[in-house]
């Protein structure tokens, strides 16, 4: 069974089924986050939603170089949990299934291309704290 965080699914509440994949990316004793500025500040494990027909792999190396502006390596899958939450950014009410992988940073190209996102280094014993999300921040205290 897979571990559930965060609200209980609402009765009569409609969801709409969004897998993701968000990565732990540690370089010496840093973790690199995003910083998501809008529609409410937060820190985040770099990562979203898998695209219809994408792998759940290439949706990882998109969604980060989108949110931080690095490339990644050698992802490596460490788990995954499920979430019932409503969706600002698309409206809409989800079952979340997120997949949490072990990742290498391997280049910075650029800023973030997505809006309102900035990478951000961050000690890996502060990251807990500072996740947003629940379940991410178990993970990732869980590695540590």
């Amino acid at each position: 069974m897979m571990r559930r965080y965060g609200e209980s699914p609402r009765p009569g509440q409609t969801y709409i089924f969004r897998p993701g994949a968000y990565v732990i990316l540690p370089r010496g004793d840093d973790l690199l986050l995003t910083h998501q500025a809008e529609p409410t500040p937060e820190f985040q494990l770099p990562g979203g939603g898998i695209d219809p027909g994408e792998s759940p792999i290439r949706a990882l190396h998109r969604e980060v170089f989108e949110e931080t502006g690095w490339t990644i390596t050698d992802p490596r899958r460490i788990g995954a949990f499920r979430r019932f939450t409503f969706m600002p950014d698309y409206d809409i009410w989800a079952e979340k299934i997120c997949t949490i992988y072990l990742a290498r940073p391997v280049r910075h190209l650029g800023p973030p291309s997505e809006p309102h996102h900035t990478a951000t280094w961050i000690p890996a014993a502060m990251a807990p704290d500072l996740l947003a999300d629940d379940g991410n921040a178990d993970f990732v205290a869980q590695l540590l």
